[in-house]
């Protein structure tokens, strides 16, 4: 999945008119034209204009009543007694692995919150689209063309103002932990890395279509582009350096993290921030999606997030994976 940057992230419902009334079956009748037909027979009926309208709010009453029937979306959740938790595939070491044993950070977030909410877990994993604006069509408020979809919710979304103001049918919510771009680096081979001119000639792993791919082969028109190798995935760039085939690898921290996590020796490794054009400096938060009118869910769900946190849940979960939870 490529990294979030500050180079920006590259439904037809049909609505009853106000007022209108879905029949609750074919012997349904409109409240409308009875009344009507009181009203105008009052004087034959005996009854008086006063007497009918007191009378009016009982009969509109049954409408009001079937509508009231309705379960809201989180009563639906409740009662089925599964959360549907939608996470990216081959996005390690958040969420990687076969669809039916899948692994990660945000598969254990996912278990974790279910479990607060007194739910069982449901996965939805799902290839990431062309943008972000993508996976929240598909994963959030419509579901996928295919059939496929939606979730309940949605795991690792960037929290951020410009994807809210372009995706008003979901709730952007519960930032769970902040991620920006490392350069991972040996302290005996390349002991310093300050700025990119410190990795010219140097060889770097970097993840297919991710911004920092991007972003480091862009720098003053190419000057590390020769010596830059691109991988499917940014755990595997990572893993190029932890086993010594590449000098360097610009990944996320989390990527980096998970390859030294898994390396033999974790103290011959380096975590660097590099400024580069284009790279938001301070990172990104990532966080929930539901769709707009869940609010219900929303709110518990970012109630759950704060209890893990309190309770030292996230952390111990962090850790497990070799992850650090950056304060969002």
């Amino acid at each position: 999945m490529a990294v979030f940057t500050c180079l920006r992230l590259r439904a037809h419902s049909r609505k009853k008119r106000f007022g209108q009334s879905r029949p609750t079956s074919k012997h349904a009748v409109s409240v409308k034209e009875p009344l009507l037909k009181v009203l105008k027979s009052n004087e034959r009926s005996g009854l008086s204009r006063r007497q009918v309208l007191v009378a009016a709010p009982l009969l509109f009453g049954v409408n009001g009543l079937v509508a009231a029937q309705e379960p809201s979306p989180m009563e639906k959740i409740k009662s089925r007694g599964v959360l549907k938790v939608a996470v990216y595939k081959d996005n390690a070491p958040y969420s990687s692995g076969p669809n039916a044993d899948i692994q990660g950070l945000d598969v254990a977030l996912a278990r974790a919150l279910a479990a607060k909410l007194n739910l069982q877990l449901a996965l939805l994993p799902f290839d990431a689209g062309e943008n972000m604006n993508d996976d929240l069509r598909n994963m959030v408020w419509k579901g996928h063309y295919l059939g496929y979809g939606p979730a309940d919710v949605m795991i690792h979304v960037p929290v951020d103002r410009y994807l809210m103001n372009e995706n008003k049918q979901v709730l952007i919510f519960g930032s769970y932990v902040r991620e920006h771009l490392v350069v991972l680096h040996s302290v005996t081979k390349l002991p310093h890395v300050q700025n990119p001119e410190d990795l010219q000639g140097k060889t770097i792993a970097v993840e297919k279509g991710s911004g920092a791919a991007s972003a480091l082969m862009g720098y003053r028109g190419g000057m590390l582009r020769e010596k830059i190798s691109i991988f499917k995935d940014g755990v595997d760039a990572a893993k190029m350096v932890t086993t010594g085939q590449f000098d360097a690898a610009y990944v996320s921290r989390a990527q980096a993290e998970a390859a030294v996590h898994a390396a033999s020796d974790k103290s011959a490794w380096v975590l660097s921030s590099v400024a580069l054009p284009g790279v938001m400096p301070a990172g990104w938060p990532l966080g929930l999606a539901v769709k707009a009118d869940n609010k219900e869910l929303a709110t518990a769900l970012d109630g759950a997030l704060s209890a893990l946190r309190q309770s030292g849940e996230l952390l111990k979960l962090f850790q497990s994976h070799g992850l650090t939870l950056a304060a969002p």
